[in-house]
C-alpha cells in the first residue's frame, strides 16, 4: 500500500510540478477539515513550520456560527489567532484532487505554543499517552456508514433538502447487484484513499436503500481517527465530483434506518492484544474485563461524544440494529458492546453506541478514557446480556435525547478528570447552543400536524 509523503517526496515532487497545492487542515470541533490552501512551493519554502487561524474555529457549530458563552474565545476577547503546526507524518498524496497533497496540524495557543486542550486531535492525543504511560498501544477500528443519494449536493440544498431520493431502491444490505449500480461513487473512493495511504479494507451496501459502509483496517488509534476524518472528507467530494451527494446525517428520514460509526478497540502491549487470554471461556483477559466494565459505566457520560446533535438521538429505535441499553453481549448486535473475535488472539470490543455524525478524535479519546478508568478502579465486568436487549430489564438506558446527555456531561466528574473541566465546560456549551438552536426553530413536522387542526 501506498505510505503518507516524506517531506523529501513532496519537496521533489513540488519541484517537477506534479504537486502544485497544499491542503493544510485542522479539525474542528465536528470533526471537519478546516484550513487553507497554500500554492505548494511556498508551503515547502516555509509554511511547512507553522500557519495561523482564528481562534474561533474551535468555537463555532455546523452553520458556523459564533456561539457566545465559550470561556476560551468570544466577541469579548477579540477572536485572536491559534497556530497550526503541521504534523508531517500525516502529509499525504489527495489523488481525487489534481496536484494536491494534505497535512493535519495541531492547534496551538498563540502565545504560548502549547496545544489547545480542548483541540480533538490533542484531547485524543492525551489519552493516548495515559495508555502508553501504563504500557498499552490502543488499537482502534471504525466503520463509516453514509447515504448516496441521486442529486447532487449543491441541488439538493437549493431545493430546500425536500424529495430526497436514495440512489438505489431498495435495501442493499451486502447486495452485489445494486452495490454494482453504485461503483461510479464507490470505486474511486476506496482506490483514491487506498492511493492516499489509507488502509481500506472494503466498502459494502449496508441495511437500507442508498446505504454504504467503508471500512478501514485496525490501527493505531491516532492513525485511526485521521483515516476516518479524511475518508469522510474524501466521501463528500468523491460524490460530488460524480454528481452524486453523500451525508453522514444519522437519521435523514424518521421511516429509514440510520447511519452508524461502530468502534473497535483494544489494548496492545509488546505486540501482542491485551485484551486476549486462552485460558479465559470466551478468551478475555482481566484488562479487557476492566475496560469494558469502564466502557459500560462512564457511557451516559461521554454519550454525547458519540451522538452530538438533536438528530443524533432519532437513531436510538427499536428494531433498529441502533442499541438503546449500554449492556454488552456476546456477538449481539442489539447490545450498546458487542464482544467480538471471542475466544482468538483478535477479541475485541465493539462500540455500537455512536452515530455517523461523530468527531471520532472525540469518540475515542471518550471511549478510552472510560476503559482507562475501568482498568485503574478494577472495575468487575457485569455478566453479559443474551437474547433482545431493546426488551432487556434492569440493565443501563443510553441517553435518549440530546438535553439528557448535555446533563451527563456537564456533571460528569469521571471526564473532568479525564480530560479537564475546561475541556469539559467547553463541550458542554457546545451541547447546549445545538439544543438552543433546535428549540427556537418552528419545524415542518410543528406546522404540518398542527395549522389546521390544534
Amino acid at each position: 500500500m501506498p505510505g503518507p509523503l516524506t517531506f523529501d517526496a513532496l519537496k521533489a515532487a513540488v519541484a517537477d510540478g506534479s504537486i502544485d497545492t497544499v491542503l493544510v487542515c485542522l479539525v474542528d470541533m465536528q470533526g471537519r477539515l478546516m484550513g487553507k490552501r497554500f500554492h505548494a512551493a511556498h508551503f515547502v519554502e516555509g509554511a511547512w513550520e507553522e500557519t495561523h487561524c482564528c481562534n474561533y474555529l474551535l468555537a463555532t457549530d455546523l452553520e458556523m456560527a459564533t456561539p457566545d458563552g465559550y470561556r476560551a474565545t468570544s466577541w469579548r476577547e477579540g477572536y485572536g489567532d491559534y497556530v497550526m503546526k503541521p504534523d508531517l507524518s500525516t502529509l499525504r498524496p489527495v489523488p481525487w484532487l489534481e496536484g494536491t497533497a494534505m497535512v493535519l496540524c495541531d492547534v496551538l495557543d498563540h502565545h504560548t505554543h502549547e496545544e489547545v486542550p480542548h483541540s480533538p486531535r490533542a484531547i485524543l492525543k492525551r489519552q493516548i499517552q495515559r495508555a502508553e504511560a501504563l504500557g498499552f498501544t490502543p488499537m482502534m477500528a471504525t466503520e463509516l456508514e453514509f447515504f448516496l443519494f441521486e442529486k447532487p449536493l449543491d441541488e439538493i440544498r437549493k431545493g430546500g433538502f425536500r424529495d430526497l431520493t436514495p440512489i438505489s431502491g431498495y435495501n442493499e444490505d451486502y447486495h452485489i447487484l445494486q452495490t454494482t449500480k453504485e461503483e461510479a461513487v464507490m470505486r474511486p473512493l476506496r482506490n483514491h484513499l487506498y492511493a492516499a495511504g489509507i488502509p481500506i479494507e472494503n466498502s459494502k451496501g449496508e441495511a437500507e436503500a442508498g446505504q454504504e459502509e467503508l471500512n478501514i483496517r485496525y490501527s493505531e488509534a491516532l492513525d485511526c481517527a485521521d483515516f476516518h476524518t479524511i475518508a469522510k472528507q474524501a466521501t463528500k467530494e468523491i460524490a460530488w465530483q460524480q454528481g452524486r451527494a453523500a451525508t453522514f446525517l444519522p437519521k435523514w428520514h424518521h421511516d429509514r434506518v440510520g447511519s452508524s460509526s461502530h468502534v473497535h478497540q483494544s489494548l496492545w502491549a509488546d505486540g501482542r492484544n491485551a485484551f486476549f487470554d486462552p485460558d479465559d471461556a470466551l478468551g478475555m483477559s482481566e484488562i479487557m474485563q476492566h475496560y469494558m466494565a469502564g466502557l459500560i459505566a462512564y457511557a451516559p457520560d461521554y454519550t454525547f461524544f458519540l451522538a452530538p446533535y438533536v438528530n443524533s438521538y432519532k437513531r436510538f429505535v427499536k428494531g433498529s440494529f441502533a442499541p438503546t441499553k449500554t449492556a454488552w453481549s456476546v456477538d449481539n448486535r442489539t447490545a450498546g458492546f458487542r464482544l467480538c473475535g471471542e475466544g482468538t488472539k483478535a477479541v475485541r470490543v465493539e462500540c455500537r453506541i455512536g452515530g455517523s455524525d461523530l468527531n471520532p478524535y472525540l469518540a475515542l479519546a471518550a471511549q478510552l478514557a472510560a476503559g482507562l478508568k475501568g482498568i485503574e478502579e478494577k472495575l468487575p465486568l457485569p455478566a453479559p446480556t443474551s437474547g433482545d436487549l431493546y426488551e432487556a430489564e434492569n440493565v443501563g438506558e443510553i441517553p435518549a435525547t440530546l438535553r439528557a446527555a448535555t446533563d451527563t456531561l456537564r456533571n460528569s466528574a469521571f471526564l473532568k478528570e479525564a480530560f479537564g473541566a475546561g475541556v469539559v465546560a467547553h463541550y458542554t456549551r457546545c451541547a447546549e447552543w445545538e439544543q438552543e438552536e433546535f428549540d427556537r426553530v418552528v419545524t415542518d413536522y410543528e406546522v404540518a400536524r398542527g395549522f389546521e387542526k390544534a
